[in-house]
């Protein structure tokens, strides 16, 4: 099986006819790749087909519009996806053409029939014939629908962003279909940055430090760096440079008692758990149990002590009197923050996501603040820009509990709101979105 084949099966999977049970990308990638025995270069050419593909479907649709017209209706399925995945390799890969066509017509052939296949072979040498120029402003009723398609975004998330980002916006849509950075954070617990920063050099990778998380490095070669993280020991894992910012403010401290809310695999509890050292009292609190068990697995791997509570954090979960000196809560959100990352994202979010989701924000919100000391921080963190999740949740909860704007270290200066929170942009620099506000208890 080659790997136009298999990125036809990934795409399938993500998009299933009739509302099937869907898998994400990155888990249709792996079951397929493995199933076929791709070998890594293989496999790479498949992920880059199947994600390209995934991630700019609307601006497929708009370069195949002229030349399958009407007939679109009529396309069984598969069809439909080979010509998308055929135009992308044709638009946005050093392709060789004759070869493309050829594969891809004889996709067409084992998925239909030889008429089928006639057609894909019109539809692709006439594309080559008559090749469309890309979408210019001009053609769209809007500039939010010229985005929308040009970059392969619902319009509803490019008009979000316009209303937070204003001029960088076009930037924004770029930037989300560029390779997202990769990062891993160190347990200092363990080793040092430098230490680990020589051992990716022996394996051929390019390390660098952050400047806005002392624990975490910047790395290429992710797929390598994923290869290797099982054999780490749990002295560093991937995290996102962008997840790691909230613990540097939430700024732990070794001898204070921490509670970590909605810890899911446990990123930043690690990272937390790593800065105290082994001093002082660290409770994570998360729903799922499965996440939970997971969590508690690579805490203990990791050296960090902590305690694990599987809860809902909507209602008072801590234990009876408990008091906390800081409190972190990555909310679950709309995650439209991290869309450059999930190629299938942007296709599965809905516009009332945040406002359904700033619900459950504000409930969280509610139920911590009594846990808190006088004088404590709780750290509010959300993998996105809209604003119902964001600075109206940080307002009403201001206007509602007794708490205050904290302190942001010096180093977020470039990301500072005017509100004084910290907004990181999606897709820039390769970066994650994330907002994170700092609320002091008084």
């Amino acid at each position: 099986m080659n790997a136009r084949e298999v990125a036809l099966q990934v795409v399938r999977d993500v998009f299933v006819p009739g509302g099937g049970p869907e898998r994400g990308a990155q888990e249709a990638l792996d079951y397929r790749a493995q199933k076929a025995h791709l070998e890594p270069r293989v496999r790479a050419f498949a992920t880059e087909l199947a994600y390209g593909a995934i991630k700019m479907r609307r601006a497929l649709d708009w370069y195949l519009e002229p030349f399958i017209g009407e007939r679109k209706a009529g396309l069984p399925p598969a069809i439909r996806e080979i010509l998308r995945l055929a135009i992308y390799e044709l638009v946005y890969t050093r392709a060789d053409t004759h070869a493309t066509v050829f594969e891809f017509v004889n996709l067409a052939k084992r998925h239909g029939h030889r008429g089928v296949g006639n057609l894909v072979n019109a539809v692709l040498r006439t594309f080559l014939r008559e090749r469309p120029l890309d979408p210019a402003r001009e053609l769209f009723e809007s500039e939010d629908d010229y985005f929308g398609t040009r970059y392969s975004l619902p319009t509803w998330l490019v008009r979000q962003w316009r209303a937070v980002f204003g001029e960088r916006t076009e930037a924004i849509c770029a930037a989300v279909n560029d390779p997202a950075q990769t990062a891993v954070t160190v347990n200092t617990m363990r080793t040092t940055l430098k230490a680990v920063s020589a051992q990716f050099e022996a394996s051929g990778i390019t390390s660098s430090p952050s400047a806005f998380v002392p624990e975490s490095l910047l790395v290429d070669r992710a797929a390598t760096v994923l290869s290797l993280e099982s054999k780490a020991g749990a002295s560093w894992w991937l995290q996102s440079e962008s997840s790691a910012m909230p613990v540097e403010i939430l700024h732990p401290q070794p001898e204070e008692t921490i509670l970590d809310v909605c810890s899911g695999r446990g990123n930043k509890a690690l990272q937390i758990g790593a800065r105290m050292a082994g001093e002082g009292t660290l409770l994570c609190l998360e729903r799922d149990q499965r996440k939970a068990t997971v969590l508690q697995a690579r805490l203990e791997a990791a050296g960090v002590m902590a305690g694990t509570i599987v809860g809902d954090a909507t209602q008072p979960a801590a234990p009876a009197g408990a008091r906390f000196d800081r409190i972190l809560l990555d909310a679950p959100c709309s995650g439209t923050g991290v869309i450059g990352r999930h190629p299938e994202a942007r296709w599965k979010k809905q516009p009332g996501d945040g406002e359904r989701l700033a619900l459950t924000q504000r409930a969280m919100l509610e139920a911590l603040v009594p846990s808190l000391h006088e004088g404590g921080a709780i750290v509010y963190a959300v993998c996105s820009a809209d604003r119902r999740e964001t600075i109206e949740v940080v307002e009403w909860f201001i206007g509602r509990a007794n708490v205050e704007r904290g302190l942001i270290p010096a180093a977020f200066e470039p990301f500072i709101t005017e509100e004084g929170d910290v907004l990181v942009p999606p897709g820039l620099n390769g970066r994650d979105g994330f907002f994170v506000a700092r609320l002091e208890r008084r």
